[in-house]
């Protein structure tokens, strides 16, 4: 058992930290493969914590794998190309009903059964996301790329004591679903709106170094270590696009960018209030 002292040192330094963020936003990225393992752990509860401190939390979330299952039902065949799902017009309309109908809801439902309140939003709501398809060597039909973000409705939902709740779906200039990568969306989000940190919850610790048959995490990178990492082979498959949003977020102003662990519980108030953190930070430099 922790003697009072310490537990007071432990609360003063945390209520230090809480006053600190207070008014400041903070774009959460929630992926698909977390979702998908049941593993939502304590993180709607750190979001009702955070907006009840006075943070802006905005949520971005995924819903790969319960799109797949979804084709699988219908029997449509699920292809990708570098990461990517190929998403013809029968892919798409899956893809929304997913990640604008049930996952987005789902979330919207906890945060609200943790005592806090949600508004569920896509890319399509208030032209919030404007995208283009994304060109390249191979056709990936409707798949985007983020150009432009109109953040007034967040911050309108924001400050009106509301989490908002934003579904990878982005519009294009015909009016057509794009289906857009989440971790992209929240590196676009965080730099569009100002804010303070960018978070990626994956179902790892954070970014790993492979050492013989020890692995270790990386706890900090600059963005040029991470760019070498990425050239080396060491970040490799599903991290590539976490740490390229990540960049990006740095390189349009983001102070810096986390990618941590879903399964220890409170990481999202453990990033944010204590000084040494958790995972993988990246920053734009040492210094």
């Amino acid at each position: 058992m922790r003697h009072p002292t310490t537990e007071g040192r432990l609360i003063a330094r945390g209520l230090h930290y809480a006053a600190a963020w207070r008014g400041r936003t903070v774009v959460v990225k929630y992926g698909g493969s977390v979702m998908d393992a049941g593993a939502a752990g304590t993180v709607v509860e750190d979001l009702v914590l955070l907006k009840g401190a006075g943070v802006n939390p905005v949520l971005v979330h995924g819903g790969g794998p319960e799109i797949t299952r979804m084709l699988d039902r219908v029997g449509k065949e699920t292809r990708f190309v570098k990461g990517l799902r190929v998403t013809d017009p029968e892919t798409m309309e899956i893809v929304e009903m997913v990640l604008a109908g049930r996952a987005n809801k789902a979330l919207v439902t906890m945060i609200g059964t943790a005592g806090g309140s949600a508004v569920g939003l896509s890319g399509k709501d208030a032209g919030l996301l404007r995208a283009r398809r994304l060109n390249g060597p191979v056709d990936l039909g409707l798949v985007g790329e983020v150009v432009e973000v109109r953040g007034g409705i967040i911050q309108t939902l924001s400050e009106a004591g509301h989490v908002p709740v934003i579904a990878s779906v982005g519009v294009g200039d015909e009016g057509e679903s794009l289906n857009l990568n989440a971790d992209h969306v929240a590196g676009a989000l965080a730099a569009s709106l100002g804010a303070s940190k960018m978070i990626i919850f994956t179902d790892v610790p954070g970014v790993m170094r492979a050492d013989g048959d020890d692995h270790a995490l990386i706890s900090s990178l600059t963005a040029a270590d991470a760019r070498q990492l990425i050239s080396d082979g060491t970040i490799r498959r599903g991290m590539i696009p976490k740490v390229e949003a990540c960049l990006a977020a740095l390189d349009r102003g983001v102070p810096s960018a986390h990618i941590i662990g879903i399964e220890t519980p409170h990481a999202l108030l453990i990033e944010l209030f204590t000084e040494e953190g958790i995972g993988t930070m990246i920053t734009a430099s040492g210094t």
